[in-house]
């Protein structure tokens, strides 16, 4: 793995963790999905205008099925993690839809893309995705219904995490879909689906703007920055590499919620810290 890919990646999980810690704290729901997403339209429109107006990207019917269809998979992502929170356990359908999303990336794009997956790149995967799973609570929480139904929302969760990695892989390497546009379409389509939403509750949507405006902005530029880092390293590395490196971000995250929220558990999480650099170094060199 090239250093350029792997400092991409790197700063696209540092972007995760930080606008994951922001919407922690907020706590606001599909109201704030709906505000940051429609400020980010705001704040990377000029972007997405200068990039179809200057670099004048090629862009016929394949492009954009592959652009339409990134974005409804997409939009399923986002609405299948919530009613996964709604109808499950957070601490189990969380981390089994960040455990199995990378191994379905990996898995599609050896099977699709064509890539190749050496036995050190499997250990050093295996080891990030175990790690996550048991660095966000693995599944030692839960029974019966509630396990069963956690589990398959975070299933579902996971390959459209897979789904939507492979598919922008293709869109942005082979098809060169600027990572900018193809995010930017996938944000119009989250806007757009949860506009009823906003319009159902606009009260809500403006108490948060007005109480958490700051927050509000450092989601709407790293939420979209966070993915469009990890598209411009899928333009030139390998899935199998990116899509397990990525889940670093968990780990950012799940610290930052021990040091900054004051959760807890610090020395348990610096542990599994040690089993997912391990997987990460053995990854990069593989």
């Amino acid at each position: 793995m090239s250093l350029l890919g792997l400092a991409l990646v790197l700063a696209a999980a540092l972007c995760h963790a930080t606008w994951n810690v922001f919407v922690k704290k907020i706590n606001g729901g599909p109201e704030l999905l709906w505000l940051f997403s429609a400020v980010a339209l705001v704040l990377y429109g000029p972007l997405a205008l200068w990039i179809l107006l200057v670099e004048r990207p090629a862009l016929g019917w394949v492009e954009l099925g592959f652009i339409a269809g990134s974005s409804l998979i997409h939009l399923g992502y986002f609405l299948m993690l919530q009613a996964g929170y709604r109808k499950g356990n957070l601490s189990l359908v969380y981390p089994t839809a960040r455990a199995t999303g990378p191994l379905l990336s990996s898995l599609f794009a050896v099977l699709i893309l064509g890539e190749v997956l050496s036995t050190q790149m499997a250990v050093g995967a295996g080891l990030i995705v175990f790690g996550v799973l048991m660095l966000s609570g693995g599944l030692r929480r839960g029974s019966g219904a509630e396990l069963r139904t956690s589990l398959l929302f975070g299933l579902g969760t996971g390959l459209l995490i897979g789904s939507y990695t492979a598919w922008d892989a293709y869109a942005v390497s082979v098809l060169l879909v600027p990572p900018l546009l193809l995010d930017y379409a996938t944000t119009l389509g989250r806007v757009i689906l949860l506009a009823p939403v906003a319009r159902r509750r606009p009260e809500r949507v403006r108490q948060l703007w007005r109480e958490h405006r700051g927050g509000v902005l450092v989601i709407a530029v790293f939420s979209p920055l966070a993915y469009i880092l990890v598209l411009y390293a899928l333009t030139f590395t390998p899935v199998t590499y990116v899509a397990p490196l990525r889940e670093v971000s968990v780990l950012l995250t799940v610290i930052a919620g021990s040091v900054l929220l004051k959760e807890g558990h610090l020395k348990e999480r610096l542990g599994w810290a040690v089993v997912i650099l391990t997987g990460m170094t053995l990854l990069v060199t593989g």
